[in-house]
This record gives C-alpha cells, sequence and structure tokens, in this order.
C-alpha cells in the first residue's frame, strides 16, 4: 500500500483517481483549495455529475482510505507519491496556462521530505516534467530529493469511472526506470497495457490522442456539410465508411461539433506549441475552424426555416457538451444561446443535470423541466446533446407543444420518419434529400465459396497464367 496525495483532488480528475487509488488499496489525501468543495467531498457528496462515482466516493470515505484536505502540510510529508491533477486552461494565445503546475509544484516542494515521486496527471505541454523537476529543485528543502513522471489520464467524461477501472493504456514517460515502475505497481490490478517511454513522448501522446480524435469528428463533419449540398444521406456515409477495418466507427458521428474541458483546449495547445516551433499546424487549426463553425450552421438551418429570429421561441434540448454529465465547458449550446439571444430569439432549455450551471450564466432565458417544457410554444426545437431521454422523444406530443414545426437535430439521433410522421420538419446535420432519408440502409451478410481451380490447385494460390488468359478474363468481368 502506498501513501498518495492528489493535487488538485477536488477537480474531475483529482476526484475521479483519488476514488479509484483509495479503492485499490492505497492510503489518499485529495489536496484541494476549494474549501467548499473539500468539505462536500468529507462528507460524502460528489462535486460534479459522472455516473457511478457517488459509491466509490462513499466507499473510500467509509474505509478510512479516502480523505480530503486544504493543508499540504499535513499530507505531503508523508506521501510516497504525489499526484498533480490541477488545471491546465487555455489562455488568450490558445496555449495552457501553466501557473497552477507551478505554484503546485512549489507547494509539494516546501513540504516533501526525503525522496518523493511527482506524477504529471495533468494535461500539461511537452516539455513540463523537465519544467516541474527544476520547480521542485529550486524550491526544495535541503536533502529533499524528487522523481517526475508524466502519467497522462485518457479519461471520458460520463464515462470516466468505466475508463479509469478498464484502461486501454497506461502511459508512463520519465528518466528513472525505478520511479516508473514504482507509478506503474500503483495501477497493477488493473491489469492494463503499460507503455514506458520519455517525457515528452507521454507528453505528446496526450495531446496528440486528442487531437486525433477531434480530427476525426471534424473531419466527418466537414462530410457532412459536403453530402447536404450533394443530396446524400451522412448516416449512410459513415456505415459504409466504419465497416472499413482501417477507418472504424468510432468518433465519425456528425453533429454539432466538440465541446468540453479537453479537445478543443488540447487542439489549441498543440497548435500554438507547434507554432512556437516553427511549424505549421495547418490541420489543427482547421480542425477548430470547422468545429465552431458546426453551431453557425444550426443557427442557419433556423434561420432559413424561420427567416429572422427576432421574437421567434427557441427550444434547446440539452445544455452539457455531451450525456451523462453536466460540464458545460465549451459546451454547443452555450454558444447556440448566445448567438440565439444576439438574434432577439427568446430561448426555453432543459437539461437532466446541467441547468444549475448554465442558469449561473445565462439566467435570462427560460428553463423547463423536460423536452416537452422546452418546446412549449416554440418556433422551432433544437436537439443540443443526445441525452437518452432525448433520443425517446415522442414526436406527437412534441408537436402538439410547438408553435412551429421545425427540429434540428444537432446529434442525428432522432427518427426522421416518425418526425416528419408528426407533422413536423425535420433537419439533420448531413442528411441529404428526404428521399435520401427515407431509404433505409441494410447491411446483408453474403458468403461465397470459392470455386474449385480447375487444375486443383489451392484456390488461394493460383498458378501462372498467360497474358491473354488475364485479358480475356478481365473483358469477361466487364461484361459481368
Amino acid at each position: 500500500m502506498a501513501t498518495i496525495a492528489v493535487a488538485g483532488g477536488a477537480g474531475y480528475v483529482g476526484v475521479s483517481y483519488s476514488v479509484l487509488l483509495a479503492d485499490l488499496g492505497h492510503q489518499v489525501t485529495g489536496l484541494d483549495r476549494d474549501i467548499n468543495r473539500v468539505a462536500l467531498l468529507n462528507q460524502g457528496q460528489a462535486p460534479f455529475h459522472e455516473p457511478g462515482l457517488q459509491p466509490l466516493l462513499e466507499k473510500g470515505l467509509a474505509s478510512g482510505r479516502l480523505t480530503f484536505s486544504t493543508d499540504y502540510s499535513s499530507s505531503v510529508p508523508d506521501a510516497d507519491f504525489v499526484l498533480i491533477c490541477v488545471g491546465t486552461p487555455s489562455t488568450p494565445s490558445g496555449a495552457a496556462d501553466t501557473s497552477a503546475i507551478m505554484e503546485t509544484a512549489q507547494m509539494i516542494a516546501r513540504h516533501a521530505t526525503g525522496h518523493t515521486i511527482v506524477v504529471n496527471k495533468s494535461t500539461m505541454p511537452v516539455g513540463s516534467v523537465t519544467y516541474v523537476a527544476d520547480i521542485l529543485a529550486e524550491h526544495a528543502r535541503p536533502g529533499v530529493t524528487f522523481d517526475v513522471v508524466s502519467n497522462p489520464e485518457f479519461l471520458r467524461e460520463g464515462s470516466a469511472i468505466h475508463d479509469i477501472y478498464h484502461p486501454d493504456r497506461i502511459v508512463l514517460g520519465g528518466e528513472s526506470d525505478s520511479a516508473k515502475r514504482a507509478v506503474a505497481a500503483l495501477y497493477d490490478r488493473l491489469e492494463a497495457p503499460v507503455l514506458f517511454t520519455t517525457p515528452r513522448a507521454a507528453e505528446m501522446i496526450k495531446y496528440a490522442s486528442n487531437a486525433f480524435l477531434a480530427t476525426k469528428i471534424s473531419f466527418i463533419n466537414e462530410v457532412a456539410t459536403i453530402c447536404e449540398s450533394l443530396g446524400a444521406d451522412v448516416n449512410a456515409v459513415v456505415q459504409g465508411m466504419g465497416l472499413d477495418a482501417r477507418i472504424g466507427p468510432q468518433f465519425l458521428q456528425p453533429g454539432i461539433g466538440f465541446g468540453g474541458s479537453c479537445f478543443p483546449k488540447d487542439v489549441s495547445a498543440l497548435a500554438q506549441m507547434a507554432q512556437d516551433h516553427g511549424c505549421h499546424p495547418a490541420l489543427l487549426r482547421t480542425v477548430l475552424e470547422i468545429n465552431r463553425a458546426m453551431r453557425t450552421s444550426v443557427i442557419r438551418k433556423v434561420e432559413s426555416h424561420l427567416g429572422s429570429l427576432n421574437g421567434t421561441t427557441i427550444g434547446i434540448l440539452g445544455l452539457s457538451f455531451k450525456p451523462n454529465t453536466d460540464d458545460i465547458r465549451e459546451a454547443p449550446a452555450i454558444d447556440l444561446i448566445k448567438q440565439l439571444r444576439a438574434a432577439g430569439a427568446r430561448v426555453r432549455a432543459t437539461d437532466p443535470v446541467a441547468m444549475r450551471n448554465v442558469a449561473a450564466i445565462h439566467p435570462d432565458i427560460t428553463y423547463a423541466k423536460d423536452a416537452y417544457g422546452a418546446a412549449m410554444g416554440a418556433d422551432a426545437v433544437i436537439l443540443v446533446t443526445e441525452w437518452e431521454q432525448y433520443r425517446m422523444l415522442d414526436p406527437n406530443r412534441l408537436a402538439n407543444a410547438m408553435r412551429g414545426n421545425l427540429v434540428v437535430d444537432g446529434r442525428n439521433v432522432l427518427c426522421s420518419q416518425d418526425i416528419t410522421d408528426a407533422g413536423l420538419v425535420y433537419q439533420g446535420i448531413g442528411r441529404g434529400t428526404a428521399t435520401e432519408m427515407s431509404t433505409p440502409t441494410s447491411l446483408i451478410q453474403i458468403h461465397i465459396q470459392p470455386a474449385p481451380h480447375p487444375n486443383g490447385a489451392s484456390p488461394d494460390i493460383m498458378p501462372a497464367s498467360d497474358p491473354s488468359d488475364v485479358a480475356a478474363a478481365s473483358t469477361e468481368a466487364k461484361r459481368d
């Protein structure tokens, strides 16, 4: 069992790893400056919505292996490991703000004793292991030593508890092999593949992974825009693409674009790092540009149908940036609300868990308890976040609540036929023409047994052919 302090332990990543490590048998203290959050956590209340987190928090507290504190002096001196899980938000230039990293490293250095392994779990710029090591060395007391290991997290909000217990890989980058092995041992019970690498490679793996996933989303959204212009249904295109094992269907879901605390921030930070070092990150810049444009394209769909938005009422279904979380950072709904309000529209919004967070920054809009309340008297309804209850909407009940008839499916999760059968107008993302949407796409498995070769050879090993035979076969194939 190890003794672990988690700096930033009341934040999203910090709480998630605190409950995990306590559940794996370690003694864990989550450290944070937010007195209110620390108090809530010690009372067994999760400060944000994440499925599966609450029972693990309660279990850790009851076991005595988990506690939360604001006091570095009582937790860091005895810690074998200190995890840094503080935020690295974007600066105006798009670079990562590392001020919290600096402050945290200084606090660790001032209170650490003996030898401590510091684990960078925050998404930090490439080169941060050296940066943190230098700060620790500068502020450490005499005789105190450190190893620093980069151990990036790959959690998805809304499924973080599953991800944290079933990681695809554990990446460890550091100069000391013994320190990397010690950090790997913390996760022994997870039985996940472990990659030992250099600090800079580990840091780059995190940025490159998020940038690639964001690129897939923006790519398929650009394809969806082209599909709309050419009259094709992007859903069928995605199905056909996804069957190619080299491509796969993951992250090829057309929609209103990505949000959250990771993709926008990390793509921006990687692009800025590249530019600062003389590279030209054209693809990364375009990924962000396409993502921003998807919000505007949804507004244009509504304007095209209604004309001026001034004086209209628009229903917004879903406010969090994705389902199963109350996180509204970079949420598409926030951009839509701003644009709609600027155009003179009234907004009626709903979300299962995120309304309180949005109300703190948009108290001037109306909040409804469910989708039908948000649709009440609305000239148009926009589905923004694909919560399960919105996938299962009753189109007739929706139509009866609305004043107008436009439904914009910003996630392509509704059945267009059901919507139109209720007398409403359906518009998705990249859905092409009405004919394309009404034609189902089906997958039929056909198994073809190869015919035996006339010479008795294996069908996988064909004898050498005369060029004239090849030409004749080609001609026959064209006729068929």
